[in-house]
């Protein structure tokens, strides 16, 4: 269990930087909504099809993406903002998904 998680360490990573660093260019509300819709979700995306292709499925890997971003919320956001918790724990599920049947290699 330790090994799985000491190697999404650096997915973990990418991901967290998105959360934390695409924010700070938002100016207004128009450019956090984009960010909240399009930025973040579609890292995630990449880099949970990156991880199932490499590591397989792991739903720890999602649960961290959810929990990952909800101090960015108090952040740069408002309470608003928590539903995308589940978008992108969804997000991650789905990317991870694509990543094991669509690009693994056999």
């Amino acid at each position: 269990m330790k090994e799985k998680l000491i190697k999404m360490v650096p997915y973990l990573g990418i991901i967290l930087a998105a959360m934390y660093l695409i924010p700070l260019y938002g100016k207004d509300t128009g450019s956090f909504i984009l960010i909240l819709l399009y930025g973040v979700p579609f890292v995630v995306l990449l880099v949970s099809i990156v991880y199932g292709a490499n590591k397989g499925f792991n739903p720890i890997l999602s649960l961290l993406v959810g929990l990952l971003f909800i101090p960015s919320i108090f952040i740069y956001y408002n309470s608003s903002a928590f539903i995308y918790v589940l978008i992108y724990t969804g997000v991650s599920l789905i990317g991870q998904i694509l990543g094991i049947y669509v690009f693994r290699k056999k």
